[in-house]
């Protein structure tokens, strides 16, 4: 496999929220890069504001687009984008479609998620349950930034309230409204898979699957509380515990039922996932995708 995932342009790693590049030892992509490279693929793990809007986040990673594209000397670059890394992805091609070549989408919250929207009636912003919510994910993101050793630089801007409305299913439909680029036009349906030359792909996973709740998950304790969560989808009860199963289709859907949670799909954590998956391999598939593709 020295150079079977050698695609053509960059593969740039787009966290979601209170998402990193590293922290001290802990990779966010856990295996996920070092297999990529393994194969011959150019990876670039990128750190963006951890908690903020998709389109703050979207400006700050065409700046890093723009970089990436300066040192390597391509044309264009692969974004992939875990959960809200999707629609900040999502923005940069709109933005910019002469410099990528393709988004895709893992568990990406495409049309909201419900876990956002119950949280929104729970924790108003304007109540004192909101704010000290927002206090505690502000603080947290400093102390990220303090242990960020992946990708060092200063403190990016953080904003809760921007960040939670980007995720609910009205900030997401306004976002949507703007960015329609490879958003199904129907329920349960796929989307435009070429759009201003950027080719759209997604896949995501759910919790309902017994086998998602084996092998090591049954010691991971992200595993436990993705499955808590679920618990209080009532649109999608397929879901993968913060993102639903058809609110996670983009473009080409590549599959939406891996017996995958929110982290397992980005091999979290520390590869303890279910029995029988393998969210690298998804991975490495896709790298060879791309360049079948020419991309």
């Amino acid at each position: 496999m020295a150079q079977a995932l050698s695609t053509r342009y960059p593969l740039v790693l787009v966290p979601g929220m209170l998402g990193f590049v590293r922290l001290l030892v802990y990779p966010y992509w856990f295996g996920i890069p070092e297999a990529l490279r393994r194969g011959g693929a150019r990876v670039f793990a990128v750190q963006i504001s951890p908690v903020n809007s998709s389109e703050v986040r979207g400006e700050q990673l065409l700046q890093i687009v723009e970089r990436i594209r300066r040192e390597t000397g391509a044309d264009k670059v692969n974004l992939i984008g875990h959960s809200q890394g999707a629609q900040t992805a999502r923005y940069a091609a709109a933005k910019r479609p002469e410099w990528v070549a393709s988004v895709t989408s893992v568990a990406g919250p495409n049309r909201g998620s419900e876990l956002a929207d119950y949280h929104a009636l729970r924790y108003p912003a304007d109540s004192a349950r909101g704010r000290l919510l927002a206090l505690f994910l502000q603080l947290l993101a400093m102390a990220m930034w303090l242990l960020e050793t992946g990708q060092r630089g200063p403190l990016l801007p953080i904003d809760v309230h921007a960040a939670h409305q980007s995720l609910t299913f009205e900030g997401a439909a306004l976002f949507n409204r703007q960015y329609p680029q490879g958003v199904p036009t129907s329920w349960g349906g796929q989307g435009a898979e070429v759009v201003d030359g950027v080719r759209y792909y997604s896949w995501s996973g759910i919790v309902q699957d017994k086998r998602s709740d084996s092998g090591g998950n049954r010691f991971d304790g992200s595993h436990f509380f993705c499955r808590m969560y679920a618990r209080g989808f009532v649109r999608e009860k397929e879901c993968d515990g913060m993102v639903g199963r058809i609110s996670s289709h983009l473009g080409h859907v590549i599959g939406d039922d891996y017996p995958l949670d929110h982290m397992d799909i980005v091999n979290q954590s520390l590869g303890l996932v279910g029995e029988g998956a393998d969210p690298v391999r998804l991975f490495t598939e896709h790298a060879a995708r791309l360049k079948a593709a020419g991309l």
